[in-house]
Formats: C-alpha cells, sequence, structure tokens
C-alpha cells in the first residue's frame, strides 16, 4: 500500500527528522512525503535539513515541498543583502535580516558558516524561492499556514498560505476539503482532537519541535493520510540559541 506522509514544521532539526523518517516512517520510493515548510531557523543545521530533503528528491523519492514563512523571510533577506552596497565600504545589516535573525534566521546562518544572507549558497536560495505554495491530496488541502476564507478565492492569497495563524474554514470554497497545516504550535492533545473530531475543518500538525521543557509540546510529528494514522519523533537536536549581534 502507498502511504502518504505529512511533515510539518522542521526548524533546523535535522537528527530529529532523519530519526523520524529512518526509524519510523521508512518510506519507499511509492510512499509520498510531503513537508510543510519551516526547514530553517531556530534548530542548529538548518542547511543539513535542506540538504537531506534534497538528496531524498535527488534519490527519485517522491517528495512535495511546500513553502513556509520562514524561508519567505531567508529568500526576501537574500534579495534585499544582494541589493545592499553599503556606504564607503561599511554594510549595516537590511531591516528584514534584523527581523528575520530575531525568528532564528541567525541560527540558520550559523549552519551555513556565514554572516550574511547573500552568502547563501545559490541553489539553497532558488531551491526555496521554487517551493510549492500548497497541494492537494485526496481529500485534503495541505499548506503551510493556511488560508484566507474571506476572500471569494483563497487560493489566490499566497502571502496568507505562509502567513495567516487565524482562520474559519468554509469548506465550500474547497470543494468539501479538510484543511493540514503547520505554522502554530499546537500541543499532542490537540493534534489527536483535530485527527478523531469530525467537527474540526482543519488539522493542525506542528508541535513546537524545536520547544524544550514545555509538556506536550517539542516533538516532530508525521501523520499518515491512508490509514490517518500519526507518529511522534521526540526531539534529538541540541538547541541552544544565540542571539544576534
Amino acid at each position: 500500500m502507498i502511504k502518504k506522509w505529512v511533515i510539518p514544521d522542521i526548524h533546523g532539526c535535522v537528527l530529529t527528522l532523519k530519526t523520524l523518517i529512518e526509524t519510523q516512517i521508512k518510506p519507499n520510493k511509492n510512499d509520498h512525503l510531503i513537508f510543510l515548510g519551516d526547514y530553517i531557523d531556530r534548530g542548529p543545521d538548518s542547511q543539513g535539513v535542506i540538504d537531506y530533503i534534497m538528496d531524498m528528491q535527488k534519490n527519485d523519492f517522491n517528495i512535495t515541498a511546500l513553502m513556509g514563512n520562514h524561508e519567505d523571510y531567508c529568500v526576501r533577506a537574500y534579495d534585499e543583502d544582494v541589493k545592499n552596497k553599503g556606504f564607503l565600504g561599511f554594510r549595516r545589516k537590511t531591516r528584514i535580516q534584523q527581523e528575520w535573525e530575531l525568528y532564528g534566521g541567525i541560527q540558520a546562518l550559523d549552519s551555513f558558516n556565514i554572516e550574511w544572507p547573500k552568502e547563501i549558497p545559490k541553489k539553497y536560495i532558488e531551491w526555496m524561492r521554487n517551493l510549492d505554495y500548497y497541494t492537494q491530496v485526496d481529500d485534503f488541502i495541505i499548506v503551510h499556514a493556511g488560508l484566507n476564507f474571506k476572500e471569494d478565492d483563497p487560493f489566490k492569497d499566497k502571502r496568507a498560505m505562509i502567513w495567516i495563524r487565524d482562520f474559519q474554514v468554509d469548506i465550500e470554497k474547497i470543494n468539501n476539503k479538510k484543511v493540514i497545516h503547520g505554522h502554530v504550535p499546537v500541543n499532542l492533545e490537540f493534534i489527536e482532537l483535530s485527527l478523531t473530531s469530525p467537527d474540526y475543518k482543519f488539522i493542525d500538525l506542528d508541535n513546537g519541535v524545536y520547544y524544550t521543557g514545555k509538556a506536550g509540546y517539542g516533538n516532530l510529528v508525521a501523520l499518515e493520510l491512508t490509514e490517518m494514522k500519526y507518529k511522534v519523533q521526540s526531539l534529538m537536536d541540541d538547541i541552544t540559541y544565540r542571539q544576534p549581534r
């Protein structure tokens, strides 16, 4: 049986991702792995997470990788830094770089062993820039953050797909499908409730893998869509934060 796995926000936790995939999911090349974005920031190895997914793609695994707001931050920081010429040989961080670093971008730059976004190798920037914003699988709309149901066509608002935090699902606008997303960390009890209660029109899978010492959080979750069962992998990475300078 072909399995379809949805994996939410990884945030640079490559050891946790590898453990989840290699010891619990154990996919074959017929299975479908759908990543919800936020591969980078906060955790120790953003580059390693992207390398790992890229390697799976090169080895012909069936991968759908979606855009998250942290990838959006990174690409915009890169673009602005490329345009940042400085003055008299002195360069200052752009506004978007300063914002990004406050939300984990400093850890992403550290993983590449660089200080400036424009130093990120272009293959990573282009990989992020070309990520999909959403996908449809069976009876599900799968997206990083959610959809703007205030619009007549919620699929037109791409910014909402990676940034929205609160929304009310209007199933008539999405052909009676259910929304699966990440972006906003919720505890395991809430994830279980959203999976088992018919009243919920959405499933939030983000358990805040980078949270440490917070009951009910700190895991990477993977949901299998055929049987609607999920795996939970506890954090394997060392989370230490360095403040931007």
